[in-house]
């Protein structure tokens, strides 16, 4: 899976308002990152590194798999296939963006 492919599919789900009212990076190591900017309207998604509220370093293959309902977001932090620096509160108001 593509950072580009991920991209497209994160800005679907997103759409204009997701209502996170945050700022938050995904961090895929060496595959890229995306920063999702949603406080403002219409959001926006970039793949250029900026400073968030909440960062999830997360590998593509699993964050896809959290996307598909695959791999639940708890399960992921516990197992440490999910790390989170800064406002958790954020990550969690995630879970249902992405569902």
């Amino acid at each position: 899976m593509s950072l580009e492919l991920v991209t497209a599919g994160l800005q679907e789900k997103v759409g204009e308002d997701c209502g996170l009212g945050a700022t938050l990076k995904f961090d895929f190591g060496d595959d890229g990152l995306i920063v999702l900017d949603a406080t403002q309207v219409p959001n926006t998604i970039s793949n250029e590194d900026a400073d968030t509220q909440c960062t999830m370093v997360i590998s593509i293959e699993n964050f896809m798999e959290m996307a598909e309902g695959k791999l639940d977001g708890t399960a992921a932090f516990m197992s440490g296939k999910l790390k989170i620096q800064g406002d958790m509160g954020i990550a969690m108001k995630l879970a249902p963006i992405l569902a």
